[in-house]
């Protein structure tokens, strides 16, 4: 037992109510990414009752109270990963659970995303989980999926930063492309495109 309690936001939307819900994220606050912030106060809400991406909200205990300390968000997308992307070991890997285009010398796979990775500022509750500790969390929800459907690979996309691609490495993820911004990520992200990152769970 890690301290860490996780609440599915549809979970939470049908027990408590969807504006009490909104209460609740409305103090999550993310300076250093403003679209993770966005996103759960404008959107996640939707895509979670939609289906079309889960949010799962980390709470632990802070002063006898419950507190809102970071969230992820999961979904599957189908993505090409170059041949050439990643180590021969790597390629025999995805091999398992893809399908190889020769034409475009690339895998073609339906995998699971990490789509939103953030910790919550206010009232520095950041200092209560640490990044390894969330992307682990979001990790073993992905790998509790696969049990169920099979598959062992996992991606993330995120900004061209030597911060953030040191923090993904040092985790086993590894670089396999870019990804243009789309038109409606380029007011809340930085630069032009997201790097492409997998691991193999």
């Amino acid at each position: 037992m890690d301290g860490y309690v996780q609440v599915s936001l549809i979970d939470l939307i049908e027990q408590i109510g969807e504006d009490s819900t909104k209460a609740i994220l409305s103090n999550f606050s993310c300076p250093h990414n403003i679209d993770v912030e966005h996103y759960l106060k404008h959107t996640g809400i939707e895509f979670a009752k939609q289906k079309i991406a889960p949010t799962y909200l980390i709470f632990t205990s802070y002063k006898k109270e419950l507190a809102l300390i970071a969230y992820y968000t999961t979904n599957i997308k189908s993505l090409n990963i170059d041949k050439l992307a990643v180590s021969k070991t790597m390629r025999k890997r995805i091999n398992k659970f893809a399908t190889y285009d020769s034409e475009l010398r690339a895998y073609l796979i339906a995998a699971p995303l990490i789509a939103q990775l953030g910790k919550n500022f206010t009232n520095e509750y950041n200092k209560l989980i640490t990044g390894d500790e969330l992307l682990r969390l979001a990790c073993e929800r992905v790998a509790m999926a696969q049990e169920l459907i099979g598959g062992k690979i996992v991606y993330l996309e995120c900004e061209d930063s030597p911060k953030l691609l040191d923090f993904y490495n040092k985790n086993g993820f590894v670089n396999f492309g870019r990804r243009p911004l789309d038109r409606d990520e380029t007011e809340v992200m930085k630069g032009q495109y997201l790097i492409q990152m997998l691991k193999y769970l």
